[in-house]
């Protein structure tokens, strides 16, 4: 989409807001130069439970034996 002039952005408003929610990038200009970005307001994540997982997951020994060397290297590069 090419980016729309304030002035055209004021009367249209209600219509860019619908197309943004829609997925649409809606990039409003002043002059030639793009100054801002119309998005939607993204959904709050939910709150993060301490110890939600507790019973859940297993780690066996070897996930803390040392890494062999290849993969170790290539962690690194």
């Amino acid at each position: 989409m090419k980016a729309i002039p304030i002035h055209q952005a004021k009367a249209q408003l209600s219509r860019l807001i619908q197309r943004a929610c829609a997925g649409e990038e809606v990039i409003i200009s002043r002059g030639p130069q793009p100054v801002v970005r119309l998005v939607p307001v993204g959904r709050a994540a939910p709150a993060r439970k301490f110890g939600a997982l507790r019973g859940k997951l297993r780690v066996d020994d070897s996930f803390f034996e040392p890494l062999p060397e290849a993969e170790l290297a290539a962690w690194e590069k």
